[in-house]
C-alpha cells in the first residue's frame, strides 16, 4: 500500500483558518484550530468523513 503525501502546511494553515472564521474568530483558540484541521484533513485522506458540524469547544472565552 502506498503511502500518501503529507499534509502541507498550507492545507492545515487555510483549513484552520476556515474552521476559525467558521466559529467567529474566537482569540486564543489558534492551537485548538490548527490540531482540528490537521485530523479533519488526516480523516478526510484516510477515506472517513470529518466530523462535520463539531466545532471546537472553545474554553475559559466568552465575549
Amino acid at each position: 500500500m502506498p503511502s500518501e503525501p503529507p499534509i502541507s502546511y498550507a492545507d492545515i494553515r487555510a483549513r484552520a483558518y476556515e474552521l476559525w472564521d467558521r466559529n467567529h474568530r474566537p482569540e486564543g483558540c489558534e492551537i485548538s484550530f490548527w490540531l482540528m484541521a490537521e485530523r479533519e484533513l488526516r480523516s478526510e485522506r484516510a477515506g472517513q468523513e470529518p466530523s462535520e458540524g463539531k466545532d471546537p469547544v472553545i474554553i475559559g472565552r466568552e465575549g
